[in-house]
C-alpha cells in the first residue's frame, strides 16, 4: 500500500469517527448560501475574505481536495459548475449526497492530486484548495497543474500549514522535537509515530516549496493570511502554524 492510499484509508476512518471537516453541510446552510449568507474557510478558523472571490456564478470551480460537502455545495449554491477531486471514497459519497439533496450537478472524481490532474489546459476560472497537500510528498508538481488547468486571469485560493505543527511533539505541543523536513518516508521512527497516532502519512513543507512553489510555477500571489491550529498549546500561545494565500495566473 502506498502512503496515498493510506491517508485516503485513514481520512475514511476520521470521518466515521466525526471529524470536523468530513462533515457535509445542512439543507439549511446550502439555502442561506443561496440567499446570499455564505462563508468559506481555507484553514481551521479564519474566514477566507469575501473580496479574494470573484462573482461566482457562471464560474467553473475545481474543489482541489477539497470533498467532504463543505465547500463545493456553497459555490454550487451561488451559481458555480462545480468539479471535486478528493482521494477519500468518503469525502466523495458526501459530495455526491449532498447534491443529490439539493439537486444540483458536481463532477465528483475520486482522484489522487500527485498525479496529473485529468483535466485540459485552461479549464476552470478558480481553484479552492483547502488544507491537505501536508499529505503528499511533493507540492510543487500541484502548483504546477494548478497553473496548467487554469484559464488566464484564473484564481488558486489555497491554504497549508507552514510547518511549525510539525517540530513539535504531536502529543501536547509543548517540546520541540523533530528536525525538519518531517518526512515519514525516510525516517521509520516518523513513518511509526504516525502510523501510532493514527495521523496519516504528513510531510512539512517550507514557506520555499509552498510560496515560492507557486511563484515558480507563474502565479502571482496577491494577497494571504495567516491561522492557527484552532486549538492546542500552540494555539493557546497564539502561534500561526497556517498560510493561506490568493493567487492570480495572469
Amino acid at each position: 500500500m502506498n502512503y496515498q492510499e493510506i491517508n485516503a484509508k485513514t481520512i475514511d476512518g476520521w470521518i466515521e469517527g466525526g471529524w470536523e471537516w468530513g462533515k457535509p453541510i445542512s439543507h439549511e446552510v446550502f439555502e442561506k448560501a443561496k440567499n446570499g449568507e455564505w462563508e468559506q474557510f481555507l484553514t481551521p478558523t479564519k474566514m477566507v475574505p469575501k473580496d479574494w472571490f470573484p462573482e461566482i456564478k457562471g464560474k467553473k470551480i475545481l474543489g482541489l481536495a477539497a470533498g467532504g460537502g463543505q465547500q463545493m455545495p456553497v459555490f454550487a449554491a451561488l451559481g458555480a459548475d462545480c468539479t471535486v477531486l478528493d482521494y477519500s471514497p468518503k469525502q466523495i459519497e458526501s459530495e455526491r449526497m449532498v447534491a443529490a439533496r439539493e439537486g444540483y450537478a458536481i463532477e465528483a472524481i475520486r482522484g489522487d492530486m500527485t498525479k496529473p490532474l485529468p483535466f485540459a489546459d485552461e479549464t476552470f476560472d478558480m481553484i479552492f484548495h483547502p488544507v491537505s497537500n501536508c499529505y503528499i510528498e511533493e507540492v510543487e508538481p500541484v502548483w504546477r497543474e494548478c497553473f496548467r488547468v487554469l484559464k488566464k486571469g484564473g484564481l488558486l485560493i489555497a491554504g497549508f500549514d507552514h510547518y511549525i505543527n510539525y517540530i513539535v511533539d504531536f502529543e501536547d505541543e509543548s517540546k520541540i522535537v523533530n528536525p525538519l523536513p518531517f518526512n515519514p518516508l525516510k525516517d521509520p521512527a516518523l513513518m511509526k509515530k504516525c502510523m501510532e497516532t493514527d495521523s496519516g502519512v504528513q510531510f512539512s513543507h517550507s514557506l520555499e516549496e509552498q510560496l515560492g512553489g507557486q511563484l515558480r510555477a507563474g502565479f502571482v500571489i496577491t494577497d494571504l493570511y495567516e491561522d492557527t491550529n484552532g486549538y492546542g498549546y500552540l494555539h493557546d500561545l497564539h502561534i500561526p502554524t497556517f498560510l493561506a494565500t490568493r493567487a492570480v495566473k495572469p
